[in-house]
């Protein structure tokens, strides 16, 4: 096993990795002198893969699987719960489940490697019964109809609808309470031998440590595990919405509005596309931009207003919402926008301050141990460092961010989801 280290020095970071014999990828960021630690222990497994191949055979499980294994990853044969031994340890652990990965993490400052080992066994030891799997279900089940009750969450759910016909990510990372009701103990274990294995997982720690250490770790208490990694098996869209508006009532005070387009990911350089469309999407709507500026002033936005950028799951979108009292208003105007960038450029200086604002904001994030191990273990399944970044920032030009925005925020693929005032 070879341990790799590259020092980013215009960053002030080093970056070590490494991959076990067995498939494991491990990526440690030494910070020396520091107490505190991270660390993050993730498969690439979320709810979008709901069908896969494994060993040649075709899986189809229902909705919802990969967020119930989640909640029910941390029982433990012994009967204890990974949860509160872990925080008995003085640990805080947690963990999400999105479109495309399952992630168990903790912070520490204090008995960081028995919460390590805790971490890397629990979650490699499936333990479901029928009684705790049913129980499980009244709780999800909960969660679920909590969030069909929250306008945030409806207004995203509804996008996701009209932006996508048949790609899972159209349905809720929970599933729906009729999915999950079709979930057992065999469905999770299935689930767990498929997904939860070497080759489809990465370790990422961050804090006061080496990667040999690391590594020694790991391979002393995963022991002989393995496994085939699967081949997930998602629909691709050409991005055409399977509709452009919709609209219901529910109990808020002012109307709530997301906008949003989807478009087919790059296959090449993933970093890049992620810098440009984050750039452009500061230069279009951001908080200093004249866009921001004017409909704010003009009380068409508040200060709920954002917009982001995310890549699950062999797809991608941009989206743009918060409150306003003309939802419709503003669609159009943002749209008018783009056209107008697309015809006159940005404006003169602003691509420039704009960029540096953005390269500050990711200098700071690599202060936080928690965001670079997340970043880090994304980044090591699609290939690139998170501290390449400010160097790829550095090239993007502002013809890459006006040809961006004009290519996906068009008329024709963008859709409108907005929550009104009134009953349901």
């Amino acid at each position: 096993m070879e341990i790799r280290s590259k020092r980013y020095e215009s960053v002030g970071e080093t970056l070590q990795s490494a991959t076990l014999e067995n498939g494991l990828r491990i990526c440690v960021i030494p910070k020396k002198g520091f107490s505190s630690f991270f660390a993050c222990f993730g498969t690439y497994y979320g709810s979008a893969m709901r069908s896969f191949l494994l060993s040649g055979e075709r899986h189809d499980t229902p909705a919802g699987v990969a967020h119930y294994l989640e909640h029910k990853m941390f029982d433990m044969p012994e009967g204890d719960n990974a949860l509160q031994s872990m925080t008995a340890d003085g640990a805080d652990p947690n963990a999400f489940t999105s479109y495309d990965e399952t992630v168990y993490y903790f912070r520490c400052t204090e008995n960081f490697e028995k919460n390590l080992r805790t971490l890397l066994r629990f979650v490699t030891t499936p333990y479901f019964t029928p009684e705790t799997v049913a129980k499980e279900q009244g709780i999800i089940a909960q969660e679920i109809r909590m969030y069909d009750d929250e306008p945030d969450m409806a207004v995203y759910n509804e996008l996701m609808r009209l932006l996508y016909r048949s790609h899972p990510v159209r349905d809720d990372i929970a599933g729906t309470v009729e999915s999950i009701s079709e979930i057992s103990a065999d469905t999770l274990y299935a689930c767990h031998r498929a997904f939860y294995v070497p080759g489809n997982m990465c370790l990422c720690v961050a804090g006061d440590v080496d990667a040999a250490a690391i590594c020694a770790i790991a391979e002393e208490t995963l022991g002989g595990w393995g496994g085939e990694t699967p081949q997930p098996l998602i629909a691709e869209e050409d991005g055409a919405p399977e509709r452009l508006y919709t609209e219901r009532a529910m109990s808020v005070s002012a109307p709530l509005f997301l906008l949003g387009a989807a478009f087919r990911p790059t296959q090449g350089d993933v970093l890049r596309e992620r810098i440009v469309a984050r750039l452009a999407l500061r230069l279009l709507c951001g908080v200093s931009s004249p866009f921001y500026a004017r409909l704010y002033r003009e009380g068409l936005i508040n200060r709920s207003f954002a917009a982001g950028c995310d890549f699950p799951a062999n797809t991608a979108l941009l989206t743009a919402g918060g409150e306003s009292r003309d939802p419709q208003r503003v669609y159009d105007e943002l749209l008018a926008e783009v056209e107008r960038i697309g015809a006159e450029g940005f404006g003169p200086g602003r691509f420039e301050r704009a960029r540096r604002a953005s390269l500050g904001a990711r200098l700071r994030g690599f202060e936080d141990f928690d965001s670079m191990c997340l970043a880090s273990l994304e980044a090591g399944h699609l290939g690139f460092s998170i501290f390449d970044a400010p160097a790829v920032l550095a090239s993007v030009t502002e013809e890459e961010c006006r040809g961006f925005l004009t290519r996906v925020l068009r008329r024709d693929r963008t859709a409108l989801s907005v929550v009104r005032p009134g009953r349901s």
